[in-house]
């Protein structure tokens, strides 16, 4: 099978972790990179050794060779890549959050719809082999039909001081178990309360707490704080807790399943988002781009993640946003 071109567009910390994945699969070949710092630029096609390097996307959309383009820009910049490289009929991978306002998610999704490239927003958690466990569970009918969830997905204030500054926790991270829940549930959000609190003065701030209310009657809770102490052992406190009429399902996903102490500290290394096997990037994020790939190459549309999905998630998100803002309940 002829390998697929990828070109990655943004190369910063998430930017690189995709080119360590796309490097590893054997259906893939990195054959371009591009982001407007040119010394950051210099290093990522020296680190991979990637046969192309421009700083304007347009350049890498200009070239024939590329099949795929996986757009890793901050989320406020998504729109214009995204629509330009769909118009350009290649095939794209776009970060999530899907983008910053439902006006660019529509001219996405307006692009997509007259594209001859597919397009699917990267929600990680439903490659997460926990989170698909739950599915299958759900959709088996064994715990009958959802009536609350409970979903926390925490960082340290390490990770997050150069963040808060471009996003906030509740579509920054709410966005993932918001996705999740309507995942689950297949349900839609009627109603979005949330809660804000600052702790560093930063542009957003640190903690979001969200009550979503559906259209099925269940109601969830969403828990993101992005200031847990520095010395917290995990760089994710993630746990979600889904109640039906019937039985319950637990995801704990930073149990200690390994467990590192060294002369600093208690530590949970990741072992299942994008862990380093053999010296290959490997878990969630590759699973994802290794299931792109094959719909890519057997040309057919994604559908474990479609982009209106992705695009419910963040006008969820937004009305919490909205809700923490104005102290009112949004109605979507």
């Amino acid at each position: 099978m002829r390998r697929i071109n990828v070109g990655v567009v943004g190369l910063g910390w998430f930017g690189e972790k995709h080119c360590e994945v796309l490097s590893g699969l054997p259906e893939a070949r990195l054959a371009a990179v591009c982001t407007r710092s040119p010394e950051r630029l210099a290093q990522v096609r020296e680190m991979f050794d990637v046969p192309y390097a421009c700083s304007d996307y347009r350049e890498l959309l200009a070239n024939p060779a590329i099949d795929v383009v996986s757009v890793v820009t901050m989320w406020d910049q998504h729109a214009e890549p995204a629509v330009a490289a769909l118009a350009a009929g290649k095939h794209v991978f776009l970060e999530k959050p899907m983008a910053s306002t439902l006006a660019d998610c529509d001219r996405i999704l307006a692009a997509a719809g007259c594209s001859r490239g597919s397009l699917m927003v990267g929600h990680i958690c439903r490659f997460n082999p926990r989170y698909v466990a739950a599915k299958q569970e759900i959709d088996a009918g064994r715990i009958g039909r959802i009536v609350a969830i409970s979903a926390r997905r925490n960082l340290p204030a390490w990770i997050t001081a150069g963040v808060l500054d471009k996003i906030g926790p509740i579509i920054g991270d709410g966005v993932h178990d918001t996705d999740l829940m309507l995942w689950y549930t297949g349900a839609k959000i009627i109603s979005a309360y949330a809660q804000t609190t600052r702790v560093r003065q930063l542009k957003y701030p640190d903690i979001g707490m969200t009550i979503y209310r559906f259209d099925s009657g269940a109601i969830a809770i969403n828990e993101n704080n992005w200031a847990l102490p520095e010395r917290s052992p995990m760089q994710i406190d993630e746990r979600m807790e889904i109640i039906g009429t019937s039985g319950s399902i637990s995801i704990h996903d930073t149990t200690p399943n390994l467990l590192v102490v060294d002369r600093e500290q208690a530590r949970f290394p990741d072992t299942t988002y994008w862990p380093l096997i053999h010296g290959v990037r490997s878990g969630a994020l590759r699973e994802e781009w290794a299931y792109f790939l094959r719909c890519v190459a057997e040309g057919r549309q994604p559908d474990v993640i479609r982009p209106a999905e992705s695009r419910a998630a963040v006008a969820a998100c937004l009305a919490a946003e909205q809700s923490a803002a104005t102290n009112q309940i949004v109605l979507l």
